[in-house]
Protein backbone atom coordinates (compact mmCIF):
# COMPACT_ATOMS: atom_id res chain seq x y z
CA UNK A 1 0.00 0.00 0.00
CA UNK A 2 1.32 3.50 -0.57
CA UNK A 3 0.83 6.33 1.46
CA UNK A 4 1.27 9.84 -0.45
CA UNK A 5 3.23 12.56 1.57
CA UNK A 6 4.39 16.33 1.10
CA UNK A 7 6.89 18.28 2.55
CA UNK A 8 4.21 21.29 2.44
CA UNK A 9 1.49 22.85 1.67
CA UNK A 10 3.51 24.32 -1.20
CA UNK A 11 5.35 21.16 -2.93
CA UNK A 12 2.99 20.31 -5.67
CA UNK A 13 4.38 16.89 -6.33
CA UNK A 14 3.74 14.13 -3.82
CA UNK A 15 5.71 11.81 -2.32
CA UNK A 16 5.16 8.09 -1.52
CA UNK A 17 5.45 5.85 1.35
CA UNK A 18 5.23 2.24 1.28
CA UNK A 19 3.92 0.68 4.27
CA UNK A 20 2.79 -3.25 4.97
CA UNK A 21 2.31 -4.56 8.00
CA UNK A 22 5.22 -6.44 9.61
CA UNK A 23 5.56 -9.82 9.33
CA UNK A 24 8.14 -12.87 9.38
CA UNK A 25 8.50 -16.55 7.94
CA UNK A 26 6.86 -19.25 10.64
CA UNK A 27 9.36 -20.20 13.53
CA UNK A 28 11.88 -17.03 12.84
CA UNK A 29 11.64 -14.63 15.85
CA UNK A 30 11.98 -10.76 15.40
CA UNK A 31 12.27 -8.19 17.58
CA UNK A 32 9.51 -6.42 16.66
CA UNK A 33 5.60 -7.15 17.71
CA UNK A 34 3.72 -9.24 14.49
CA UNK A 35 -0.15 -8.39 14.69
CA UNK A 36 1.18 -4.58 15.78
CA UNK A 37 4.41 -3.22 13.59
CA UNK A 38 3.80 -1.13 11.26
CA UNK A 39 6.62 -1.57 7.91
CA UNK A 40 7.35 1.51 6.12
CA UNK A 41 9.54 2.04 3.12
CA UNK A 42 10.73 4.93 0.88
CA UNK A 43 11.22 7.45 3.75
CA UNK A 44 12.91 10.38 2.87
CA UNK A 45 15.33 12.23 4.44
CA UNK A 46 13.50 15.39 5.78
CA UNK A 47 10.98 12.69 7.42
CA UNK A 48 12.28 12.38 10.64
CA UNK A 49 10.83 10.00 13.90
CA UNK A 50 9.18 12.64 15.35
CA UNK A 51 7.65 13.49 11.91
CA UNK A 52 6.47 10.09 10.85
CA UNK A 53 5.23 9.43 14.62
CA UNK A 54 2.91 12.54 13.88
CA UNK A 55 1.47 11.25 10.76
CA UNK A 56 0.52 8.16 11.77
CA UNK A 57 -0.82 9.25 15.33
CA UNK A 58 -3.70 9.93 14.18
CA UNK A 59 -4.07 5.92 13.71
CA UNK A 60 -4.00 5.27 17.23
CA UNK A 61 -1.52 5.71 19.96
CA UNK A 62 2.28 4.82 19.24
CA UNK A 63 4.92 3.00 21.11
CA UNK A 64 7.47 2.99 19.48
CA UNK A 65 8.80 4.60 16.20
CA UNK A 66 12.22 3.56 14.44
CA UNK A 67 14.26 4.81 11.12
CA UNK A 68 17.41 2.65 9.96
CA UNK A 69 19.11 2.28 6.69
CA UNK A 70 17.82 -1.32 5.60
CA UNK A 71 15.61 -3.77 7.04
CA UNK A 72 16.36 -5.76 10.34
CA UNK A 73 17.53 -9.15 9.66
CA UNK A 74 14.76 -11.34 11.73
CA UNK A 75 17.21 -12.94 14.09
CA UNK A 76 20.01 -9.88 14.68
CA UNK A 77 19.75 -8.61 18.48
CA UNK A 78 18.82 -5.36 19.09
CA UNK A 79 21.23 -3.25 20.99
CA UNK A 80 19.83 0.02 23.54
CA UNK A 81 20.93 3.05 21.97
CA UNK A 82 22.28 6.34 24.05
CA UNK A 83 20.08 9.44 23.14
CA UNK A 84 24.16 10.95 23.88
CA UNK A 85 25.94 8.18 22.03
CA UNK A 86 24.10 7.50 18.76
CA UNK A 87 25.55 6.74 15.23
CA UNK A 88 24.97 9.16 12.48
CA UNK A 89 22.32 10.02 10.73
CA UNK A 90 22.12 7.75 7.28
CA UNK A 91 21.68 9.84 4.26
CA UNK A 92 19.28 9.23 2.17
CA UNK A 93 16.38 7.27 1.87
CA UNK A 94 15.28 4.98 5.27
CA UNK A 95 12.84 2.31 6.46
CA UNK A 96 10.58 2.29 9.36
CA UNK A 97 9.37 0.43 12.16
CA UNK A 98 6.05 1.77 13.66
CA UNK A 99 4.97 -0.36 16.53
CA UNK A 100 1.62 0.92 17.51
CA UNK A 101 -0.21 0.08 21.22
CA UNK A 102 -2.97 -1.80 19.22
CA UNK A 103 -3.69 -4.11 16.48
CA UNK A 104 -6.24 -1.78 15.28
CA UNK A 105 -3.74 0.54 14.37
CA UNK A 106 -1.86 -0.92 11.70
CA UNK A 107 -5.25 -1.39 9.69
CA UNK A 108 -5.95 2.06 10.64
CA UNK A 109 -2.50 3.30 8.77
CA UNK A 110 -3.32 0.68 5.97
CA UNK A 111 -6.64 2.05 5.32
CA UNK A 112 -5.05 6.00 5.07
CA UNK A 113 -5.34 7.85 1.70
CA UNK A 114 -3.70 11.05 2.18
CA UNK A 115 -1.90 13.35 1.43
CA UNK A 116 -0.49 14.01 4.26
CA UNK A 117 1.80 17.26 5.39
CA UNK A 118 5.18 16.66 7.11
CA UNK A 119 5.89 20.35 7.58
CA UNK A 120 2.94 22.79 9.03
CA UNK A 121 2.47 25.72 10.65
CA UNK A 122 2.23 24.60 14.30
CA UNK A 123 4.59 21.48 13.77
CA UNK A 124 7.58 22.96 11.31
CA UNK A 125 10.40 20.94 9.85
CA UNK A 126 13.58 23.21 9.91
CA UNK A 127 15.63 23.25 6.46
CA UNK A 128 18.61 24.52 5.44
CA UNK A 129 20.99 26.88 8.02
CA UNK A 130 18.08 26.58 10.66
CA UNK A 131 18.61 22.75 10.76
CA UNK A 132 22.47 22.77 10.72
CA UNK A 133 21.94 25.15 13.87
CA UNK A 134 19.61 22.60 15.89
CA UNK A 135 21.77 19.92 14.65
CA UNK A 136 24.59 21.14 16.21
CA UNK A 137 23.01 22.70 18.86
CA UNK A 138 21.64 18.63 19.87
CA UNK A 139 25.38 17.50 19.22
CA UNK A 140 26.28 19.08 22.53
CA UNK A 141 25.14 17.07 25.43
CA UNK A 142 24.11 17.75 28.49
CA UNK A 143 27.19 17.14 31.21
CA UNK A 144 24.51 16.27 33.89
CA UNK A 145 21.93 14.01 32.40
CA UNK A 146 25.36 12.48 30.60
CA UNK A 147 26.52 12.21 34.42
CA UNK A 148 23.25 10.37 35.63
CA UNK A 149 23.51 8.24 32.27
CA UNK A 150 26.72 6.91 32.59
CA UNK A 151 26.35 6.37 36.25
CA UNK A 152 23.02 3.98 35.78
CA UNK A 153 25.03 1.86 33.36
CA UNK A 154 27.73 1.50 35.90
CA UNK A 155 25.42 0.68 38.05
CA UNK A 156 23.78 -2.10 36.41
CA UNK A 157 27.12 -3.58 34.94
CA UNK A 158 28.74 -3.84 38.80
CA UNK A 159 25.75 -5.11 39.66
CA UNK A 160 25.92 -7.74 36.81
CA UNK A 161 29.21 -8.25 37.82
CA UNK A 162 28.66 -8.90 41.24
CA UNK A 163 26.06 -11.29 40.25
CA UNK A 164 28.41 -13.47 38.36
CA UNK A 165 31.19 -13.38 41.14
CA UNK A 166 28.31 -14.95 43.27
CA UNK A 167 27.07 -17.45 40.94
CA UNK A 168 30.47 -18.56 40.60
CA UNK A 169 31.16 -19.24 44.25
CA UNK A 170 28.48 -20.73 44.77
CA UNK A 171 29.11 -23.53 41.83
CA UNK A 172 32.88 -23.38 42.80
CA UNK A 173 33.30 -27.23 44.34
CA UNK A 174 29.94 -28.63 43.30
CA UNK A 175 30.18 -31.07 40.97
CA UNK A 176 27.82 -31.13 37.25
CA UNK A 177 26.35 -33.79 35.98
CA UNK A 178 29.59 -35.47 34.67
CA UNK A 179 31.13 -35.40 37.84
CA UNK A 180 33.45 -32.39 37.33
CA UNK A 181 34.25 -29.98 40.06
CA UNK A 182 35.32 -26.53 38.63
CA UNK A 183 38.15 -24.74 40.06
CA UNK A 184 39.11 -21.15 39.81
CA UNK A 185 41.75 -19.08 41.54
CA UNK A 186 39.91 -18.16 44.57
CA UNK A 187 40.64 -22.85 46.35
CA UNK A 188 44.17 -22.10 45.33
CA UNK A 189 46.44 -21.59 48.27
CA UNK A 190 48.05 -18.36 48.80
CA UNK A 191 51.81 -17.83 47.86
CA UNK A 192 54.30 -17.48 49.95
CA UNK A 193 56.77 -14.80 49.73
CA UNK A 194 60.31 -15.25 47.96
CA UNK A 195 63.62 -14.48 49.26
CA UNK A 196 65.59 -12.59 46.52
CA UNK A 197 67.69 -15.30 46.18
CA UNK A 198 64.60 -17.42 44.84
CA UNK A 199 63.63 -14.47 42.68
CA UNK A 200 67.04 -14.66 41.01
CA UNK A 201 67.15 -18.45 40.79
CA UNK A 202 63.74 -18.27 38.90
CA UNK A 203 64.51 -15.41 36.80
CA UNK A 204 67.73 -17.39 35.80
CA UNK A 205 65.81 -19.96 34.72
CA UNK A 206 63.22 -18.17 32.73
CA UNK A 207 65.86 -16.41 30.77
CA UNK A 208 67.69 -20.07 29.60
CA UNK A 209 63.94 -21.13 28.90
CA UNK A 210 63.04 -18.39 26.48
CA UNK A 211 67.19 -18.43 25.16
CA UNK A 212 66.44 -21.86 24.05
CA UNK A 213 62.57 -21.08 22.51
CA UNK A 214 64.55 -18.45 20.78
CA UNK A 215 63.91 -18.80 16.82
CA UNK A 216 67.63 -19.64 15.29
CA UNK A 217 67.82 -18.67 11.90
CA UNK A 218 64.72 -17.17 11.53
CA UNK A 219 65.66 -15.06 8.15
CA UNK A 220 66.33 -17.09 5.25
CA UNK A 221 69.78 -15.75 4.05
CA UNK A 222 70.98 -16.93 7.94
CA UNK A 223 69.52 -20.15 7.26
CA UNK A 224 71.70 -20.48 4.29
CA UNK A 225 74.73 -19.03 5.18
CA UNK A 226 74.35 -21.38 8.35
CA UNK A 227 74.52 -24.30 6.02
CA UNK A 228 77.58 -22.73 4.24
CA UNK A 229 79.22 -23.01 6.96
CA UNK A 230 78.55 -26.27 8.00
CA UNK A 231 79.72 -27.98 4.49
CA UNK A 232 82.78 -25.77 4.39
CA UNK A 233 83.57 -27.76 8.55
CA UNK A 234 82.61 -30.77 7.04
CA UNK A 235 84.99 -30.49 4.20
CA UNK A 236 87.43 -28.85 6.41
CA UNK A 237 87.20 -31.83 8.69
CA UNK A 238 87.76 -34.57 5.78
CA UNK A 239 90.76 -32.97 4.68
CA UNK A 240 92.50 -33.02 8.10
CA UNK A 241 90.88 -36.83 8.32
CA UNK A 242 92.38 -37.95 4.95
CA UNK A 243 95.84 -36.13 5.98
CA UNK A 244 95.48 -38.23 9.21
CA UNK A 245 94.91 -41.29 7.60
CA UNK A 246 98.02 -40.93 4.80
CA UNK A 247 100.11 -40.14 7.97
CA UNK A 248 99.27 -43.51 9.66
CA UNK A 249 99.92 -45.34 6.77
CA UNK A 250 103.42 -43.72 6.10
CA UNK A 251 104.27 -44.30 9.79
CA UNK A 252 103.89 -47.98 9.49
CA UNK A 253 105.28 -48.45 6.11
CA UNK A 254 108.19 -51.19 6.30
CA UNK A 255 111.21 -49.34 5.10
CA UNK A 256 114.60 -51.74 5.18
CA UNK A 257 116.93 -49.47 4.06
Amino acid sequence: LSIPIKFSEKQQASHYLYVRAHSVRQGTKSTWPQKRTLFVLNVPPYCTEESLSRLLSSCGPLQSVELQEKPDLADSPKESRSKFFHPKPVPGFRVGYVVFQKPSGVSAALALKGPLLVSTESHPVKTGIHKWISDYADSVPDPEALRVEVDTFMEAYDQKIAEEEAKAKEEEGVPDEEGWVKVTRRGRRPVLPRTEAASLRVLERERRKRTRKELLNFYAWQHRESKMEHLAQLRKKFEEDKQRIELLRAQRKFRPY
